[in-house]
């Protein structure tokens, strides 16, 4: 998940949405190294929308040799970065825009636990790559 909200924040910060890759894999690297407070930040971005995917939700277009955030992109990141009133409120009680899903069959939950794992194991990866460099 840190990944996608890492994602979504760096393609938000350029013109137009949109950077190729180069620049996306450096700027990753440069946060994914820049201690706890960026680490935490995401997390704290990510529960705010538990099922995120940034890419089966149409989040981000591939295009190039790079990425644009799209303006549900643009919605969805601000609605993970809205200050709620009451701080005790559940998070999980508000979905997101334009992210509700119909209710998982159970092979669907499976497959979802599948991309999920391959998700973190992706993120672990692109972490090792970033201290390595």
């Amino acid at each position: 998940m840190n990944f996608q909200v890492t994602v979504l924040k760096i393609l938000v910060s350029y013109p137009d949405g949109f950077t190729p890759m180069a620049d996306l894999k450096r700027d990753m690297a440069i946060l994914a190294t820049s201690g706890r407070d960026w680490a935490e930040r995401t997390k704290r971005l990510a529960a705010r929308v538990p099922d995120l995917d940034i890419f089966s939700h149409g989040l981000i277009e591939r295009l190039n040799g790079g990425w644009r955030i799209t303006d549900k992109g643009r919605s969805v990141l601000e609605f993970m970065e809205a200050r709620t009133d009451a701080p005790s409120a559940s998070t999980e009680e508000v979905p997101a825009p334009g992210l509700a899903a119909p209710p998982l069959r159970p092979s669907d939950e499976v497959g979802r636990r599948r991309h999920q794992r391959l998700q973190r194991r992706r993120a672990a990866r692109e972490r090792t790559r970033a201290n390595a460099s």
